[in-house]
């Protein structure tokens, strides 16, 4: 179905002044909740008529392994097509995800959505034949996020719109997932960090993917206490019941279709939240944690592999790193009683003392916590500028919400390193405001700094990661990692417990945490920057230039269309492929494998290592306050209400 002008004029005026403090769910009869503070993607006049542009098709095919890894990272990136070759590596596009002309029901979980923007993503030849159910929760009849929706999915006959139930005033159907259903009998579920619409898709984003997931032989009514935590089965068993909190009438269709399928082959662990109450005392191993608690129960399952000498000890503590698009006015003591102690939480260790007693013990030391979070001169210098300053919230104009400045701005740190030679994107430099490495301190977490080559890209991504450093290498390691769409909020993780053990959420948020025991004991995660592998520095093929990674990196994508170009989605081969590769193998099969203890997992970085703290006169940014200075479109951004 092509769009017509009109259609597209409409669709370039889609996320215009939606109010940005309206209630997202039907107000029960009486609440004494403070304001929703957790915001998501709002678009203002003067950004709202960008021209739009097809994605291109990213790389797909053959998952890119540094040296030294074992097995790719589970997480991947997105790809963006102002990027070079060189920082597209191993990256997914929309079209990636949605193009494969297999595909026959496709369901999608999120909060914003451009509906054509997605449609034009399918293959073209079996676009109006896809049976597409677009899941989101804005309930209220004069929402504009709802008659946008609405009115776009009028024009495909094809779609099918459920609103989800909101019971909470302040809470928002924030999740963002994809369940595709194939003409081979295959399944496929993605989690990501991304809303469906074009802006989204040209800041960073992550995406984890199930494998293909065939029919199962036998039916199986196993309850979730029967699997482990981190397993397929259990994977299963958490998501039907993520889905079954909708009403199962709302995902009947869904939900029965995901049970006859074999999910064995599935690493990792769900972690979600849903709307309503839960009592912690009464919740047997049989069902379903939400939020912080279920996060928390998964942690405590993973051995603690930290500092348990003393020669280990003087190496420092662990280091939690938290990359958010957003963070609610929720007080320093949520976060020092609740949050931060949920983070920190890891399961017993692997030795005792009288197991080992040549060794002496010292008590674990508490990790240290950073969060990345953009300034205002990163915004501006970013590929669109001001533009995807209105993705990122956090405000700072209330006493309360300055005292909570004042608590985090130490913990607050920069994504990327500036570096005056820095020409990764060649139509921007670095501003005279950006950042300077001179006036800095950095992590000693990694001693060699390590780029992510996304220096101009605003994060929407949401990541939370514990790292180690090792005895052995200045080569830090990962005891697990977390993909989510839950920012630093309370709506999203869940209110700290009451006297009587009863925790409140307000939204729906969906994760998946991974840590290296789920490949076998012994096994490693490593972070992997696109680029560099294991123990390599990254010089200044780190900085933009090519590195000897990249160039096996551009050798083994040689015999495929340039990632900088776009690509017809008729021609470009599905990430989706059924064929199975000796990569896939190893990682969805790791009892048939090379010994766990030799096995080497990646986790591909959304931020450069060391992470680079905010020097004391820096600020976050705040899209509610006015920026006078041009961005290097030449624009202003007027703030929130302003303009």
């Amino acid at each position: 179905m092509e769009l017509t002008q009109g259609v597209k004029r409409r669709r370039s005026l889609s996320f215009v002044d939606l109010s940005r403090e309206e209630s997202i769910s039907p107000p029960p009869k009486r609440r004494s909740s403070p304001i929703r503070e957790d915001h998501e993607d709002r678009d203002i006049n003067h950004f709202a008529g960008r021209p739009e542009k097809r994605p291109p098709q990213g790389p797909h095919d053959g998952r890119y392994r540094p040296p030294g890894i074992t097995i790719p990272s589970p997480m991947q990136l997105n790809f963006v097509a102002e990027l070079p070759a060189s920082s597209n590596v191993d990256t997914v596009s929309l079209g990636n995800l949605l193009g494969d002309p297999m595909i026959k029901e496709c369901w999608l979980f999120n909060y914003l959505f451009d509906v054509d923007f997605v449609m034009e993503h399918l293959d073209p030849d079996v676009r109006n034949l896809v049976q597409v159910k677009i899941v989101h929760g804005s309930w209220k009849q004069d929402d504009q996020n709802r008659i946008q929706i609405d009115e776009a999915a009028r024009r495909y006959p094809n779609i099918k719109v459920l609103r989800a139930y909101m019971p909470e005033m302040f809470g928002t159907h924030h999740s963002k997932m994809i369940v595709l259903f194939r003409h081979d009998d295959l399944a496929q579920v993605v989690v990501l960090t991304a809303n469906f619409i074009e802006r989204d898709w040209r800041m960073s984003q992550a995406i984890w993917k199930t494998p293909l997931l065939p029919l199962q032989e036998t039916q199986q009514t196993t309850a979730p206490s029967d699997h482990t935590l981190g397993t397929g089965q259990r994977f299963k068993a958490d998501l039907l019941a993520y889905f079954h909190s909708y009403g199962r009438s709302l995902l009947q269709n869904l939900t029965t279709q995901l049970q006859l399928h074999d999910f064995s082959t599935v690493i990792g662990a769900l972690v979600a939240s849903v709307p309503g109450k839960q009592m912690l005392g009464s919740i047997s191993d049989d069902e379903m944690l939400w939020g912080w608690p279920s996060l928390k129960r998964i942690l405590r399952s993973i051995p603690d592999s930290s500092t348990i000498t003393t020669s280990t000890a003087t190496q420092g503590p662990p280091q939690i790193i938290a990359q958010v698009s957003s963070i609610a006015s929720i007080g320093e003591k949520y976060l020092t009683s609740t949050l931060f102690p949920t983070l920190s939480t890891l399961g017993p260790k692997p030795l005792t003392q009288s197991q080992c007693p040549t060794t002496k013990s010292t008590t674990a030391p508490t990790p240290k916590i950073s969060i990345i979070f953009p300034t205002a001169s990163e915004i501006r210098s970013s590929i669109d500028g001001y533009a995807s300053g209105a993705s990122i919230h956090m405000k700072t104009s209330t006493p309360t919400q300055q005292q909570q400045l004042a608590f985090l701005h130490p913990l607050l740190c920069h994504w990327a390193t500036p570096s005056p030679l820095s020409t990764s994107l060649s139509p921007l430099r670095p501003t005279l405001d950006s950042p300077s490495l001179t006036h800095r301190k950095q992590s000693p977490l990694l001693q060699t700094h390590r780029s992510a080559h996304r220096p101009h890209l605003v994060p929407h991504i949401k990541t939370y990661t514990r790292f180690s450093t090792s005895t052995s290498t200045a080569q830090p390691t990962i005891d697990w990692a977390l993909i989510t769409s839950a920012n630093l909020s309370t709506q999203a993780w869940g209110a700290a417990a009451s006297a009587a053990g009863e925790v409140r959420i307000c939204s729906y948020e969906v994760g998946v945490c991974v840590w290296p025991a789920l490949w076998g004991k012994g096994a490693r995660m490593l972070p992997v920057f696109g680029e560099g592998g294991e123990g390599e520095e990254n010089g200044e093929g780190g900085r933009g230039g090519r590195s000897r990674d990249g160039e096996a990196a551009m050798q083994m994508h040689e015999n495929e269309p340039s990632p900088s170009q776009p690509q017809d989605p008729a021609t470009t081969p599905s990430p989706s492929q059924p064929t199975p590769t000796t990569t896939t193998k190893v990682a969805n099969n790791p009892k048939s494998n090379p010994s766990p203890k030799d096995l080497v997992i990646g986790w591909r970085m959304p931020y450069d290592l060391p992470l680079t703290p905010y020097a004391k006169h820096e600020k976050p940014w705040c899209a509610s306050e006015m920026c006078a200075v041009p961005d290097h479109l030449g624009r202003v951004w007027p703030g929130y209400g302003n303009g």
